[in-house]
């Protein structure tokens, strides 16, 4: 299939797809086949491969609702591990497909531009400062990933940002994803991880969920720890004018697949208005 040239689709990937050869290379792969179908921005996540760097630095971890609460030591890691270590393997993993891979964080060129997170209010119903995190603000189309993709580019982008006075914040992965989607005009954003989308309180995949029922789904608990994010993330993306979202396992779908898939689709959950 020829690409269209007027369609944009968003794809975070969550770190667990990108820690062992075989699946970094097969996901590699269907990025490469999704982007031959539409232009592709690729935000990338890290969360155990972080877990696991602060363990050996003997740095405490703490996470609520899927957020990673943030310190100065904390960040350094963060940013060593995203913008290191995943970014420059996946860029390495999509040049053997031929794609035309670039690997960037937020803070480049404003792609994101952020500013420190309020506290939140988390399911349980307590406000926890999540300390050096940040959260993207509107600053209209970044010029960066548009010019990019005109001329063909794969951005890869992991989840740093800066502040407009350049200070550097740990930013969600999948809220990044759910900014940029709409920053762009994406039609699509993708939530690719290790989970068959949303699971009901049975344990099977929800096919379609308006945002109204995945609201009650978070206030209810059946959508805790990291999928609170997720929700989070799609509800924002439709509010602003992304037309749907996908919520899929990365190991199991063909991601070239993705780009217009209109029915339901094993093991994905497409979230709408």
């Amino acid at each position: 299939m020829r690409r269209d040239p007027g369609s944009r689709l968003v794809l975070k990937l969550g770190g667990e797809l990108l820690e062992q050869a075989d699946d970094l290379q097969r996901v590699a792969a269907g990025i490469a086949r999704l982007a031959r179908r539409t232009a592709v921005v690729v935000v990338h996540g890290g969360g155990r491969e972080i877990d696991t760097a602060l363990a050996a630095a003997g740095i405490p971890t703490q996470q609520v609702d899927g957020f990673r609460v943030t310190d100065a030591p904390t960040l350094d890691v963060v940013v060593g591990v995203l913008a290191g270590a995943i970014n420059t393997r996946l860029v390495a993993a999509l040049r053997r497909t031929g794609a035309r891979p670039v690997g960037l964080t937020g803070a480049d060129a404003a792609v994101a531009t952020v500013r420190r997170a309020s506290p939140i209010t988390t399911v349980s119903g307590t406000t926890v400062d999540l300390g050096l995190v940040g959260a993207p603000v509107s600053n209209g189309t970044p010029q960066l990933l548009t010019d990019l993709l005109a001329r063909g580019y794969l951005p890869v982008v992991a989840c740093i940002g800066a502040t407009r006075k350049g200070q550097l914040l740990n930013v969600n992965a999948d809220t990044l994803a759910s900014h940029l989607a709409a920053a762009i005009g994406a039609s699509r954003l993708v939530i690719a991880g290790a989970t068959s989308g949303v699971l009901n309180e049975e344990g099977r995949t929800i096919e379609r969920l308006t945002v109204r029922a995945a609201a009650r789904l978070i206030r209810s608990g059946t959508a805790s720890k990291g999928m609170v994010a997720k929700l989070e993330a799609c509800r924002a993306a439709l509010r602003r004018g992304v037309g749907d979202v996908l919520i899929t396992n990365g190991r199991e779908v063909r991601l070239e697949r993705l780009a217009e898939a209109r029915g339901p689709l094993a093991g994905c959950t497409q979230v709408v208005r």
